[in-house]
Protein backbone atom coordinates (compact mmCIF):
# COMPACT_ATOMS: atom_id res chain seq x y z
CA UNK A 1 0.00 0.00 0.00
CA UNK A 2 0.82 3.57 -0.65
CA UNK A 3 1.20 6.56 1.35
CA UNK A 4 -2.07 8.17 -0.26
CA UNK A 5 -3.81 4.69 0.10
CA UNK A 6 -3.20 5.08 3.62
CA UNK A 7 -4.47 8.37 4.36
CA UNK A 8 -7.39 7.24 2.19
CA UNK A 9 -7.76 4.43 4.98
CA UNK A 10 -7.49 6.73 7.77
CA UNK A 11 -10.40 8.82 6.51
CA UNK A 12 -12.28 6.20 5.62
CA UNK A 13 -11.95 4.44 9.10
CA UNK A 14 -13.34 8.14 10.30
CA UNK A 15 -15.95 7.97 7.95
CA UNK A 16 -17.44 5.05 8.73
CA UNK A 17 -17.48 6.19 12.52
CA UNK A 18 -14.91 3.14 13.53
CA UNK A 19 -13.51 6.49 15.84
CA UNK A 20 -16.70 7.77 16.86
CA UNK A 21 -17.42 4.52 18.32
CA UNK A 22 -13.82 4.10 20.35
CA UNK A 23 -14.23 7.97 21.19
CA UNK A 24 -18.02 7.44 22.82
CA UNK A 25 -16.70 4.08 24.70
CA UNK A 26 -13.93 6.28 26.38
CA UNK A 27 -15.87 9.11 27.07
CA UNK A 28 -18.33 7.38 28.89
CA UNK A 29 -15.91 6.31 31.54
CA UNK A 30 -15.84 8.67 34.13
CA UNK A 31 -11.68 9.31 34.68
CA UNK A 32 -11.71 12.33 36.77
CA UNK A 33 -8.21 12.99 38.55
CA UNK A 34 -9.79 15.48 40.44
CA UNK A 35 -12.16 12.84 42.38
CA UNK A 36 -10.57 11.10 45.33
CA UNK A 37 -12.53 8.27 44.10
CA UNK A 38 -11.48 7.99 40.51
CA UNK A 39 -8.54 5.57 41.29
CA UNK A 40 -10.32 2.64 40.02
CA UNK A 41 -11.98 3.75 37.05
CA UNK A 42 -8.39 5.51 35.63
CA UNK A 43 -6.49 2.06 36.33
CA UNK A 44 -9.45 0.04 34.55
CA UNK A 45 -9.40 2.34 31.67
CA UNK A 46 -5.66 1.71 31.10
CA UNK A 47 -6.35 -2.04 31.67
CA UNK A 48 -9.58 -2.83 30.00
CA UNK A 49 -9.52 -0.22 27.29
CA UNK A 50 -6.29 0.94 26.08
CA UNK A 51 -3.90 -2.47 26.55
CA UNK A 52 -5.94 -4.82 24.74
CA UNK A 53 -5.76 -2.11 21.95
CA UNK A 54 -2.02 -1.94 22.22
CA UNK A 55 -1.94 -5.94 22.90
CA UNK A 56 -3.63 -6.42 19.35
CA UNK A 57 -1.11 -4.11 17.55
CA UNK A 58 1.97 -6.12 19.12
CA UNK A 59 2.96 -3.60 22.20
CA UNK A 60 4.04 -5.52 25.62
CA UNK A 61 2.20 -3.38 28.22
CA UNK A 62 2.76 -2.62 32.06
CA UNK A 63 0.44 -1.22 34.16
CA UNK A 64 3.08 0.28 37.00
CA UNK A 65 1.89 2.38 40.52
CA UNK A 66 3.12 5.99 40.93
CA UNK A 67 6.21 6.77 43.10
CA UNK A 68 4.78 9.32 44.26
CA UNK A 69 2.09 8.79 47.25
CA UNK A 70 -1.32 8.86 46.35
CA UNK A 71 -0.56 9.60 42.41
CA UNK A 72 -2.62 7.45 39.87
CA UNK A 73 -0.82 4.46 37.68
CA UNK A 74 1.35 4.50 34.80
CA UNK A 75 1.10 2.79 31.72
CA UNK A 76 4.10 2.20 30.12
CA UNK A 77 3.69 0.11 26.66
CA UNK A 78 6.89 -1.16 23.75
CA UNK A 79 6.82 -2.75 20.37
CA UNK A 80 10.13 -3.56 18.90
CA UNK A 81 10.94 -4.84 15.59
CA UNK A 82 14.19 -6.60 14.58
CA UNK A 83 16.68 -4.45 12.86
CA UNK A 84 15.06 -1.13 13.55
CA UNK A 85 17.55 1.69 13.91
CA UNK A 86 15.56 4.26 15.56
CA UNK A 87 12.70 4.55 18.52
CA UNK A 88 9.98 6.84 19.12
CA UNK A 89 7.99 7.64 22.10
CA UNK A 90 4.58 9.07 22.36
CA UNK A 91 2.23 10.35 25.62
CA UNK A 92 -1.09 10.96 26.84
CA UNK A 93 -3.44 10.98 29.57
CA UNK A 94 -6.17 9.12 30.16
CA UNK A 95 -7.50 11.54 33.26
CA UNK A 96 -10.18 14.47 32.73
CA UNK A 97 -11.14 17.62 34.98
CA UNK A 98 -14.34 17.11 36.98
CA UNK A 99 -17.34 16.61 34.68
CA UNK A 100 -19.21 19.30 36.16
CA UNK A 101 -22.72 17.79 35.23
CA UNK A 102 -24.96 19.99 36.23
CA UNK A 103 -23.11 22.95 34.38
CA UNK A 104 -23.97 21.22 30.53
CA UNK A 105 -26.24 22.75 28.44
CA UNK A 106 -29.40 21.41 27.60
CA UNK A 107 -29.15 18.10 26.01
CA UNK A 108 -25.86 17.35 26.89
CA UNK A 109 -23.72 15.22 29.30
CA UNK A 110 -19.90 15.29 30.28
CA UNK A 111 -19.98 11.39 30.07
CA UNK A 112 -21.75 10.58 26.57
CA UNK A 113 -20.82 12.23 23.04
CA UNK A 114 -23.21 14.25 21.46
CA UNK A 115 -22.64 15.37 18.33
CA UNK A 116 -23.90 18.60 16.61
CA UNK A 117 -23.11 18.85 13.18
CA UNK A 118 -18.82 19.11 13.37
CA UNK A 119 -18.94 19.64 17.24
CA UNK A 120 -18.79 16.43 19.41
CA UNK A 121 -19.22 17.28 22.81
CA UNK A 122 -18.38 15.43 25.81
CA UNK A 123 -15.65 15.14 28.72
CA UNK A 124 -12.57 14.33 27.67
CA UNK A 125 -13.14 14.61 23.57
CA UNK A 126 -10.88 17.27 23.28
CA UNK A 127 -8.28 16.53 26.42
CA UNK A 128 -6.94 14.19 25.97
CA UNK A 129 -9.34 11.20 25.11
CA UNK A 130 -9.93 11.96 21.40
CA UNK A 131 -6.39 12.90 21.02
CA UNK A 132 -4.50 10.25 22.10
CA UNK A 133 -7.45 7.92 20.52
CA UNK A 134 -6.90 9.58 17.10
CA UNK A 135 -2.78 8.48 17.55
CA UNK A 136 -3.83 5.34 18.16
CA UNK A 137 -5.49 4.79 15.52
CA UNK A 138 -3.17 6.17 13.12
CA UNK A 139 -0.90 4.09 14.33
CA UNK A 140 -2.76 0.79 13.67
CA UNK A 141 -3.88 1.93 10.29
CA UNK A 142 0.36 2.58 9.58
CA UNK A 143 0.96 -0.90 10.87
CA UNK A 144 -2.11 -2.87 8.66
CA UNK A 145 -1.07 -0.54 5.60
CA UNK A 146 2.65 -1.65 5.70
CA UNK A 147 2.07 -4.94 6.38
CA UNK A 148 2.37 -5.40 10.47
CA UNK A 149 5.78 -3.62 10.56
CA UNK A 150 6.80 -0.05 11.15
CA UNK A 151 10.38 0.35 10.77
CA UNK A 152 11.19 1.88 14.21
CA UNK A 153 10.39 1.20 17.67
CA UNK A 154 7.73 2.64 19.57
CA UNK A 155 7.02 3.14 23.01
CA UNK A 156 4.10 5.10 24.81
CA UNK A 157 3.57 6.09 28.73
CA UNK A 158 0.20 7.12 29.39
CA UNK A 159 -0.64 8.69 33.21
CA UNK A 160 -4.07 9.45 34.89
CA UNK A 161 -2.93 12.47 36.55
CA UNK A 162 -2.06 15.31 34.12
CA UNK A 163 -4.71 17.38 34.99
CA UNK A 164 -3.73 17.75 38.94
CA UNK A 165 -0.41 18.08 37.86
CA UNK A 166 0.95 15.58 36.45
CA UNK A 167 2.39 13.89 40.64
CA UNK A 168 4.83 11.71 39.41
CA UNK A 169 5.56 11.74 36.57
CA UNK A 170 9.38 13.29 36.95
CA UNK A 171 10.02 10.62 38.93
CA UNK A 172 8.36 8.14 36.64
CA UNK A 173 10.60 8.97 34.12
CA UNK A 174 13.95 9.11 36.14
CA UNK A 175 12.82 5.59 37.43
CA UNK A 176 12.20 3.80 34.01
CA UNK A 177 14.75 6.47 32.03
CA UNK A 178 16.16 3.54 29.97
CA UNK A 179 12.54 1.82 29.13
CA UNK A 180 12.02 4.56 27.77
CA UNK A 181 14.77 5.94 26.05
CA UNK A 182 14.18 7.25 21.93
CA UNK A 183 15.61 9.26 19.67
CA UNK A 184 12.18 11.53 19.27
CA UNK A 185 8.85 12.22 21.39
CA UNK A 186 5.79 13.09 19.50
CA UNK A 187 2.50 13.42 21.01
CA UNK A 188 -0.51 15.12 20.99
CA UNK A 189 -2.42 18.15 23.44
CA UNK A 190 -3.52 21.55 23.48
CA UNK A 191 -5.02 23.52 20.43
CA UNK A 192 -4.06 23.84 17.54
CA UNK A 193 -3.36 27.88 16.67
CA UNK A 194 -7.02 28.08 14.98
CA UNK A 195 -8.96 24.98 14.21
CA UNK A 196 -8.40 25.19 9.77
CA UNK A 197 -4.44 24.98 10.41
CA UNK A 198 -2.77 22.34 11.40
CA UNK A 199 -0.19 22.73 14.30
CA UNK A 200 2.94 21.96 15.42
CA UNK A 201 4.38 23.03 18.50
CA UNK A 202 8.25 22.06 20.16
CA UNK A 203 7.54 22.92 23.70
CA UNK A 204 6.01 25.29 25.75
CA UNK A 205 6.05 28.32 28.47
CA UNK A 206 6.61 27.14 31.71
CA UNK A 207 5.02 29.06 35.13
CA UNK A 208 5.93 29.90 38.53
CA UNK A 209 2.70 30.93 41.05
CA UNK A 210 4.00 33.26 43.86
CA UNK A 211 2.28 34.83 46.65
CA UNK A 212 2.91 38.29 47.68
CA UNK A 213 1.37 39.30 51.69
CA UNK A 214 1.92 42.25 53.47
CA UNK A 215 0.99 41.54 57.57
CA UNK A 216 1.19 44.70 59.29
CA UNK A 217 -0.94 44.07 62.48
CA UNK A 218 -3.79 42.40 63.65
CA UNK A 219 -7.05 43.56 62.81
CA UNK A 220 -8.29 46.78 61.05
CA UNK A 221 -8.34 49.83 63.21
CA UNK A 222 -10.69 53.08 62.08
CA UNK A 223 -10.29 54.90 59.03
CA UNK A 224 -10.96 57.87 60.64
CA UNK A 225 -9.60 57.60 63.65
CA UNK A 226 -5.93 56.32 62.12
CA UNK A 227 -5.73 57.17 58.81
CA UNK A 228 -3.21 59.31 58.04
CA UNK A 229 -0.64 57.55 60.63
CA UNK A 230 -0.76 54.07 60.01
CA UNK A 231 0.67 51.92 57.02
CA UNK A 232 -2.33 50.12 54.71
CA UNK A 233 -1.67 46.76 53.67
CA UNK A 234 -3.69 47.12 50.87
CA UNK A 235 -2.31 50.13 49.35
CA UNK A 236 1.25 48.42 50.05
CA UNK A 237 0.43 45.43 48.32
CA UNK A 238 -0.94 47.42 45.16
CA UNK A 239 2.39 49.48 44.84
CA UNK A 240 4.25 46.38 45.25
CA UNK A 241 2.50 44.49 41.87
CA UNK A 242 2.76 48.28 40.18
CA UNK A 243 6.52 47.65 40.70
CA UNK A 244 6.53 44.51 38.96
CA UNK A 245 4.39 45.26 35.85
CA UNK A 246 3.04 48.35 34.98
CA UNK A 247 -0.52 49.71 33.79
CA UNK A 248 -0.45 48.06 30.90
CA UNK A 249 1.28 45.14 31.07
CA UNK A 250 5.06 45.22 30.82
CA UNK A 251 6.87 43.69 32.77
CA UNK A 252 9.26 45.72 35.02
CA UNK A 253 12.02 43.79 36.34
CA UNK A 254 14.69 42.88 33.78
CA UNK A 255 15.42 39.50 36.08
CA UNK A 256 12.18 38.05 35.38
CA UNK A 257 13.02 38.60 31.71
CA UNK A 258 14.19 36.07 28.99
CA UNK A 259 17.89 37.34 27.40
CA UNK A 260 16.01 37.68 24.04
CA UNK A 261 13.32 37.14 21.33
CA UNK A 262 15.52 34.36 19.10
CA UNK A 263 15.77 35.75 15.34
CA UNK A 264 14.23 32.05 14.12
CA UNK A 265 11.64 32.08 16.73
CA UNK A 266 10.32 35.55 15.58
CA UNK A 267 10.47 34.17 12.03
CA UNK A 268 8.31 31.04 12.86
CA UNK A 269 5.49 33.55 14.70
CA UNK A 270 5.93 36.14 11.95
CA UNK A 271 2.94 33.75 10.19
CA UNK A 272 0.76 33.34 12.92
CA UNK A 273 -2.53 35.41 14.46
CA UNK A 274 -3.97 34.67 17.52
CA UNK A 275 -7.82 35.30 18.60
CA UNK A 276 -10.30 36.31 16.00
CA UNK A 277 -12.15 33.38 16.61
CA UNK A 278 -16.17 33.62 17.21
CA UNK A 279 -15.61 32.65 21.07
CA UNK A 280 -12.29 34.66 21.31
CA UNK A 281 -11.96 38.03 23.67
CA UNK A 282 -11.04 40.45 22.05
CA UNK A 283 -7.56 41.67 22.39
CA UNK A 284 -6.02 44.45 23.88
CA UNK A 285 -3.66 45.90 21.21
CA UNK A 286 -1.76 48.07 23.47
CA UNK A 287 -0.94 45.64 26.57
CA UNK A 288 2.05 44.12 27.23
CA UNK A 289 5.74 44.51 26.15
CA UNK A 290 5.66 47.42 24.03
CA UNK A 291 7.74 46.00 20.40
CA UNK A 292 6.69 42.98 20.23
CA UNK A 293 3.58 41.51 17.77
CA UNK A 294 0.49 39.95 19.85
CA UNK A 295 1.65 36.37 18.70
CA UNK A 296 5.47 37.14 20.12
CA UNK A 297 3.67 38.80 23.55
CA UNK A 298 1.86 34.84 24.18
CA UNK A 299 4.33 32.60 22.83
CA UNK A 300 7.54 34.81 23.09
CA UNK A 301 7.73 36.16 25.86
CA UNK A 302 7.21 36.79 29.57
CA UNK A 303 3.96 37.79 31.45
CA UNK A 304 2.98 38.13 34.79
CA UNK A 305 -0.19 38.05 35.69
CA UNK A 306 -2.04 39.10 39.04
CA UNK A 307 -4.49 35.90 39.67
CA UNK A 308 -6.13 36.86 43.27
CA UNK A 309 -5.81 40.43 45.45
CA UNK A 310 -7.64 40.45 48.78
CA UNK A 311 -7.31 43.12 51.63
CA UNK A 312 -10.06 43.82 54.07
CA UNK A 313 -13.27 42.72 53.82
CA UNK A 314 -14.72 42.33 49.89
CA UNK A 315 -17.98 41.04 50.82
CA UNK A 316 -19.04 43.59 53.48
CA UNK A 317 -16.49 46.50 53.55
CA UNK A 318 -15.80 48.83 56.45
CA UNK A 319 -14.31 51.99 57.38
CA UNK A 320 -11.25 50.41 58.79
CA UNK A 321 -7.03 50.34 57.42
CA UNK A 322 -6.47 46.64 56.52
CA UNK A 323 -4.06 45.60 58.39
CA UNK A 324 -2.79 42.79 56.13
CA UNK A 325 -3.64 42.18 52.16
CA UNK A 326 -2.54 39.24 49.75
CA UNK A 327 -2.16 38.78 46.22
CA UNK A 328 -1.65 35.36 44.53
CA UNK A 329 0.29 36.35 40.69
CA UNK A 330 1.62 33.83 38.19
CA UNK A 331 4.74 34.44 35.79
CA UNK A 332 4.60 32.65 32.18
CA UNK A 333 8.07 32.55 31.05
CA UNK A 334 9.86 31.24 28.05
CA UNK A 335 13.37 29.46 27.58
CA UNK A 336 16.51 31.93 28.08
CA UNK A 337 14.79 32.98 31.61
CA UNK A 338 16.49 32.69 35.38
CA UNK A 339 13.48 31.22 36.51
CA UNK A 340 15.73 29.34 38.82
CA UNK A 341 15.87 32.46 40.74
CA UNK A 342 12.49 33.67 40.88
CA UNK A 343 12.64 34.38 44.45
CA UNK A 344 15.77 35.78 44.85
CA UNK A 345 15.18 37.66 42.02
CA UNK A 346 11.58 39.54 43.37
CA UNK A 347 12.80 40.20 46.89
CA UNK A 348 16.17 42.16 45.94
CA UNK A 349 13.68 44.07 43.53
CA UNK A 350 10.87 44.70 46.45
CA UNK A 351 13.92 45.65 48.82
CA UNK A 352 15.08 47.99 46.25
CA UNK A 353 11.92 49.67 46.00
CA UNK A 354 11.73 50.20 49.88
CA UNK A 355 9.45 47.66 50.13
CA UNK A 356 10.66 45.09 52.69
CA UNK A 357 7.28 44.81 54.40
CA UNK A 358 5.83 42.68 51.30
CA UNK A 359 6.60 39.11 51.68
CA UNK A 360 7.13 37.28 48.98
CA UNK A 361 6.69 33.34 48.43
CA UNK A 362 6.61 30.01 46.09
CA UNK A 363 3.25 28.69 45.53
CA UNK A 364 3.27 24.87 44.46
CA UNK A 365 5.74 23.38 41.94
CA UNK A 366 7.03 25.61 39.12
CA UNK A 367 6.75 23.81 35.51
CA UNK A 368 9.74 24.80 33.47
CA UNK A 369 9.86 26.16 29.94
CA UNK A 370 11.03 24.14 26.81
CA UNK A 371 11.30 25.05 23.68
CA UNK A 372 12.89 22.24 20.81
CA UNK A 373 15.12 24.15 18.21
CA UNK A 374 13.23 25.46 15.09
CA UNK A 375 15.81 24.11 12.81
CA UNK A 376 15.84 20.72 13.96
CA UNK A 377 16.08 18.03 11.24
CA UNK A 378 12.97 17.06 13.16
CA UNK A 379 10.88 20.14 12.70
CA UNK A 380 11.65 20.47 9.40
CA UNK A 381 10.47 16.69 9.18
CA UNK A 382 7.58 16.83 10.39
CA UNK A 383 6.41 20.15 8.66
CA UNK A 384 6.98 18.93 5.60
CA UNK A 385 4.57 15.37 6.49
CA UNK A 386 2.14 17.66 7.67
CA UNK A 387 2.01 19.94 4.23
CA UNK A 388 2.05 16.44 2.65
CA UNK A 389 -0.86 15.04 3.84
CA UNK A 390 -3.11 18.35 4.69
CA UNK A 391 -2.08 20.25 1.74
CA UNK A 392 -2.19 22.77 4.18
CA UNK A 393 1.38 25.15 5.64
CA UNK A 394 1.31 23.90 8.85
CA UNK A 395 1.49 26.81 11.71
CA UNK A 396 4.92 26.48 13.73
CA UNK A 397 5.17 27.52 17.38
CA UNK A 398 8.50 26.95 18.65
CA UNK A 399 6.63 26.92 22.25
CA UNK A 400 2.62 26.59 23.25
CA UNK A 401 1.50 29.52 25.57
CA UNK A 402 0.09 27.34 28.25
CA UNK A 403 2.16 24.92 29.71
CA UNK A 404 2.71 20.89 29.55
CA UNK A 405 5.19 18.16 31.71
CA UNK A 406 7.69 18.70 28.36
CA UNK A 407 10.43 19.51 30.41
CA UNK A 408 10.16 15.39 31.49
CA UNK A 409 10.61 14.52 27.96
CA UNK A 410 13.04 17.36 26.52
CA UNK A 411 15.48 17.67 29.70
CA UNK A 412 15.00 14.45 31.92
CA UNK A 413 14.76 12.23 28.88
CA UNK A 414 17.02 14.62 26.41
CA UNK A 415 14.42 13.91 23.56
CA UNK A 416 13.64 16.36 20.84
CA UNK A 417 9.53 17.12 21.11
CA UNK A 418 7.22 17.66 18.36
CA UNK A 419 3.75 18.28 19.50
CA UNK A 420 0.46 17.61 17.19
CA UNK A 421 -2.29 19.24 18.78
CA UNK A 422 -6.28 18.14 17.11
CA UNK A 423 -8.31 20.21 19.19
CA UNK A 424 -8.77 24.34 18.91
CA UNK A 425 -8.69 27.07 20.83
CA UNK A 426 -12.68 27.52 21.53
CA UNK A 427 -13.09 23.98 22.62
CA UNK A 428 -14.34 24.45 26.37
CA UNK A 429 -11.56 22.34 27.77
CA UNK A 430 -11.65 22.45 31.59
CA UNK A 431 -15.59 23.72 30.81
CA UNK A 432 -19.05 22.78 30.74
CA UNK A 433 -19.67 21.80 27.27
CA UNK A 434 -16.57 20.63 25.96
CA UNK A 435 -15.89 19.44 22.13
CA UNK A 436 -14.01 18.16 19.70
CA UNK A 437 -14.91 19.24 15.99
CA UNK A 438 -14.79 16.69 13.94
CA UNK A 439 -13.26 18.02 11.08
CA UNK A 440 -10.35 18.33 13.04
CA UNK A 441 -10.54 14.98 14.13
CA UNK A 442 -10.56 13.70 10.88
CA UNK A 443 -7.51 15.58 9.72
CA UNK A 444 -5.80 14.78 12.75
CA UNK A 445 -6.05 11.42 11.63
CA UNK A 446 -4.51 11.57 8.36
CA UNK A 447 -1.57 14.05 9.84
CA UNK A 448 -0.86 11.10 12.58
CA UNK A 449 -1.27 8.63 9.59
CA UNK A 450 1.38 10.29 7.40
CA UNK A 451 3.40 10.93 10.02
CA UNK A 452 3.80 7.65 11.29
CA UNK A 453 3.93 6.36 7.48
CA UNK A 454 6.89 9.08 7.00
CA UNK A 455 8.90 8.09 10.51
CA UNK A 456 9.24 4.28 8.69
CA UNK A 457 11.23 6.61 4.82
CA UNK A 458 12.47 9.43 6.45
CA UNK A 459 13.44 8.66 10.21
CA UNK A 460 16.55 5.94 9.92
CA UNK A 461 18.13 9.18 7.69
CA UNK A 462 17.52 12.25 10.87
CA UNK A 463 17.99 9.83 13.54
CA UNK A 464 21.07 8.78 12.31
CA UNK A 465 22.22 12.68 11.16
CA UNK A 466 21.53 13.63 14.88
CA UNK A 467 23.47 11.10 15.99
CA UNK A 468 26.29 12.07 14.29
CA UNK A 469 25.94 15.79 14.81
CA UNK A 470 26.03 14.90 18.53
CA UNK A 471 28.92 12.91 18.55
CA UNK A 472 26.39 9.72 19.94
CA UNK A 473 27.04 6.72 18.60
CA UNK A 474 25.15 5.83 15.53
Amino acid sequence: MRREQALAAAADHFDQGHFLATLSRRVAQRTESQNPEGGPVLRAYLAEDITPELQAMGFRCCILDNPVTGGGPFLIAERTEPGASFGVLTYGHADVVRGQDAQWRAGLAPWRVTVEGDRWYGRGSADNKGQHSINLAALALVLQARGGRLGYDLKLVLETGEEIGSPGLRAFCALHREALAADLFIASDGPRVAAPRPTLFLGSRGFFNFRLRVRLRPGGHHSGNWGGLLRNAGTRLAHAIASLVDARGRVLVPRLLPDALPANVREALSTIEVGGGPADPAIDPDWGEPGLTPTERVYGWNTIEVLAFQTGNPEAPVGAIPGEAFALCQIRFVVGTDSAHFIEHLRAHLDQQGLADVEVTPDGEAMAATRLDPDDPWVHWALDSMRRSTGKAPALLPNFGGSLPNDVFAELLGLPTLWVPHSYPACSQHAPDEHLLGSVAREGLQTMTGLFWDLAEQGPAIAERRRAAAGAPA
